[in-house]
């Protein structure tokens, strides 16, 4: 029977929230010395808190697990932000030869966009209620823009990922060819 690898955490750096989660469940807030809910660690994450969850009695990480857990409910209520069909895409990516690169795939795509949502916030703070007005007929052209911007952004990204993944598939094939006594195509 195989054994689940559980990944314990050093000791916890002081500029990191600290949330415990003991075998009732309950989650403790270090900071405040209080137990809190999962909808509060949630607000944290909004509040771009740096957290981290242990498990008290192994001092393993659960941050994952309970970042995933909020995501769960968060999908499970409400408006969904996955389709099923990204989550079944999601799934296929697991244990396939693009998992390791999908990972920072995703995360590079939601930085950008990330990014973009924090320029138009910035710049629209800027703007006076009458302007807004008169901006609104023009606001569909110039938001497909900067969207078509993000999506050469996303596009050109995807592009590099190909060529690190062709270049590794590449290079473990002439490995693999070599210890075959093969000498590879040049």
């Amino acid at each position: 029977m195989a054994t689940k690898k559980t990944k314990t955490l050093p000791p916890v750096k002081s500029d990191k929230r600290v949330i415990k989660k003991y075998p009732n469940r309950r989650l403790y807030d270090t900071m405040t010395s209080s137990y809190i809910t999962l909808s509060e660690v949630k607000q944290l994450v909004m509040d771009q808190v740096d957290l981290t969850v242990i498990d008290v009695k192994t001092n393993e990480d659960l941050t994952r697990s309970i970042l995933l857990q909020i995501i769960l409910e968060q999908e499970s209520a409400g408006v969904p932000m996955f389709t099923e069909k990204v989550l079944e895409n999601f799934i296929r990516f697991y244990g396939h030869t693009m998992q390791p690169f999908m990972g920072s795939y995703l995360e590079r795509n939601v930085q950008a966009l990330t990014q973009f949502q924090s320029k138009m916030t910035e710049s629209s703070k800027k703007v006076s209620p009458e302007l807004w007005q008169q901006l609104m007929p023009l606001q569909a052209p110039v938001l497909k823009g900067m969207l078509g911007q993000y999506a050469e952004q996303s596009n050109a990204m995807f592009l590099k990922l190909q060529e690190q993944v062709q270049d590794q598939l590449q290079k473990q094939t002439d490995a693999m060819l070599g210890a075959l006594g093969v000498k590879p195509k040049a």
